[in-house]
């Protein structure tokens, strides 16, 4: 079945160019909203027309009226030029940052300043009892804390005049504390409060660590100058065709922006896109591919914002569109990363095909090289299966209430995520054409996709469905002496959920052809039966975890908005104390997993009880969040993004 795309695909592709088109669109200052995105996606659309694509620029209002369903638009920003110097001690007088030099320095969206002002030294500043006792007004605070956060207690609170940040977050194990000692941390803020305050400067650690010794002994003095401004603007999506014989369409995404240079995060991404673009429609201009059924759709988009921003004026093109596939830092160089190549399957929430059949796919890149004794194959770089985590685009067409089934493929962990550090030399074209060869196999298999190929799909999730039966049993066998371990109950009602979600999943893959999928339901139900009667009288006999007592687990959540709902959006129009306690409740989330509110929401149908919900979440990630769930539920209510009824049961 793949025996001639793979190779025929494979050979087309080239990592090279792809690695050059990652140090072109690094060279542009690519913050949502702005001029420098702008060029950077006039530059893929050129490309892409270059290329013998149908390609153009969709532009959306950046401004603080427009709404993307839940999401709040945010204006245009621009920053021109931006420097602080520290004037006093004087002896130590020297230039800290300069936007010119690396626009890293400058925290996005700060607003135009032009003075002197003395540096107050702070741990993080995201706490309250950090500012006891100090005068704020006028003057610059010095945080390793969210910048955000700092923003909303020093400058909106307290009348500080912007902030300077010498932080750099840890990413265990691959970046420990001091680990990127003379890198900046990419750095933001997002003015969805009333007006917009303040400035800010990043700088390394190993700047901020000299002045805070300076400051034990002297007071600090700095001259800054931002000239930037906020406006009512555009934000741009970059999308790209290669028309099929039906209006079904294969949607492949990439996120463009981030700020300058942001090579693996998301320049990778954006290169591989374009090079998969380029492959599939040289193959189809010389005839060596077929055309397409269904559409092959490209899109560069801001992350997130412009997912939601295309969906939400593109409704009527949601119910074609089969499958997508998001490219989000696919580039790295593992040896100097540490990362590894993960596909990321959609949430359990939309139970599909695409995850299967994009890590079976996966599977034909493995046989790089052969054993010594000259028999069977294995890779030379790092990869895994993972489940959905949420975090960029994929989470945008994934969810339920929009349908679009969406694998990621990434790269995790990564040293220079999010820093000056990740330039294009962290980049690997080796790795970039291997996925842009799976991408393309991916996207041109499925927008051509019968009734052969439907029939194949439906046997493979199949055999992945049994063998995971097979595994979580033995797993459950092999932990049946631990008191932590699951008991019989439990995993009856967890092999329950997966039959269910399973049978699910086999119903997608009619969206390729209408095949018959009720003996592979039947036969998968009944052997998961077997398999699970067979291990019954070896699993410890406890029953199953039962609901903790929560206010509110009675509910049924309803959203009142289609796509993943920003509640931080809503907050930052609160009173201080409505933010101080999101503050505490992200924070606490954080802890348990990331992904929650958006697993949450998904499962939020207005059917389940919070109680049903925290049970599928628990099911399907292994979290016990009942707490954590309830009250994110309460918070989307009081925030008026979910509607709330009390059920009996």
């Amino acid at each position: 079945m793949f025996h001639k795309l793979w190779p025929l695909i494979r050979s087309e592709i080239s990592g090279t160019a792809a690695a050059r088109a990652v140090a072109e669109i690094a060279r542009f200052h690519r913050i949502q909203a702005s001029p420098g995105f702008r060029q950077a996606a006039e530059w893929v659309c050129q490309e892409a027309s270059r290329a013998g694509l149908a390609a153009g620029i969709n532009s959306f209002p950046a401004d603080s009226a427009a709404r993307f369903w839940s999401a709040a638009s945010f204006q245009e920003w621009e920053a021109r030029a931006a420097t602080l110097y520290l004037i006093e001690p004087a002896d130590q007088a020297r230039k800290l940052a300069d936007f010119r030099d690396l626009p890293l320095h400058l925290v996005a969206r700060s607003l135009p300043f032009d003075g002197e002002a003395e540096v107050v030294v702070l741990e993080k500043g995201e706490e309250e009892k950090e500012y006891e006792g100090k005068d704020l007004r006028g003057k610059v605070v010095l945080v390793r804390g969210n910048v955000r956060r700092v923003q909303d207690l020093a400058v909106v609170r307290r009348g500080a005049v912007g902030l300077i940040y010498d932080g750099m977050a840890e990413q265990e194990p691959v970046r420990p504390a001091w680990a990127l000692p003379d890198a900046v941390q990419y750095t933001s803020f997002w003015w969805y409060g009333p007006e917009p305050r303040g400035f800010g400067f990043a700088i390394t650690p190993r700047q901020g660590e000299t002045l805070r010794r300076l400051a034990q002994e002297h007071t600090l003095r700095v001259r800054a100058y931002v000239d930037a401004s906020l406006y009512n603007g555009w934000m741009e999506v970059v999308e790209a065709f290669i028309p099929g014989e039906t209006d079904e369409e294969i949607v492949l995404l990439a996120h463009l922006c981030h700020p300058q240079p942001s090579a693996n995060d998301n320049a990778s991404g954006a290169a591989v896109l374009l090079e998969t673009a380029r492959a599939l429609a040289a193959l189809l201009a010389r005839g060596e591919l077929a055309p397409p059924r269904r559409t092959i759709r490209f899109l560069w988009v801001p992350e997130i914002t412009g997912s939601l921003a295309w969906l939400s004026f593109s409704e009527d093109c949601i119910p074609r569109q089969i499958a997508g596939l998001n490219l989000d830092m696919v580039g790295q160089d593992q040896d100097q990363c540490g990362s590894s190549l993960l596909v990321e399957s959609p949430p359990e929430a939309l139970p599909n095909f695409t995850g299967a059949l994009l890590a079976r796919l996966r599977d034909l890149l493995l046989p790089e090289v052969k054993t010594f004794g000259g028999v069977g194959g294995y890779p030379l770089f790092r990869t895994a299966d993972v489940p959905f985590g949420g975090g960029s685009d994929h989470s945008v067409f994934s969810d339920p209430s929009v349908g679009v089934p969406m694998p990621m493929l990434i790269q995790w962990p990564d040293r220079y995520y999010h820093t000056s550090a990740d330039t294009p030399d962290r980049v690997d074209p080796k790795m970039l054409g291997r996925v842009a060869a799976l991408s393309g196999l991916y996207a041109y298999w499925l927008a051509q996709a019968g009734e052969q190929e439907a029939r194949w799909l439906a046997r493979e999730l199949s055999a992945r469905f049994r063998q995971r039966v097979i595994a979580e049993l033995q797993a459950a066998l092999t932990g049946a002496d631990e008191e932590s371990g699951p008991g019989r109950e439990e995993i009856r009602q967890r092999l329950e959920y997966r039959i269910e979600r399973h049978q699910r999943a086999l119903e997608s893959v009619r969206r390729l052809a209408q095949i018959d999928i009720s003996s592979h339901q039947a036969a998968d139900a009944d052997f998961a039966g077997q398999e699970y009667r067979r291990a019954a009288d070896d699993l410890p006999d406890r029953p199953a975890p039962a609901m903790p007592e929560v206010e509110g687990a009675e509910w049924v959540p309803r959203r009142r908005f289609r796509g993943p709902l920003h509640p931080e959006e809503e907050v930052a129009r609160r009173d201080a104390a409505v933010r101080d306690r999101w503050w505490e409740f992200q924070r606490r989330m954080r802890k348990t997993a990331s992904v929650l509110p958006n697993l949450a929401e998904y499962w939020a149908d207005g059917r389940r009880t919070v109680a049903e919900i925290t049970a599928t979440i628990r099911h399907e990630t292994g979290l016990e969040a009942a707490a954590l769930i309830a009250e994110y539920f309460r918070w989307l209510a009081d925030l008026g993004l979910a509607e709330v009824r009390v059920t009996d049961h």
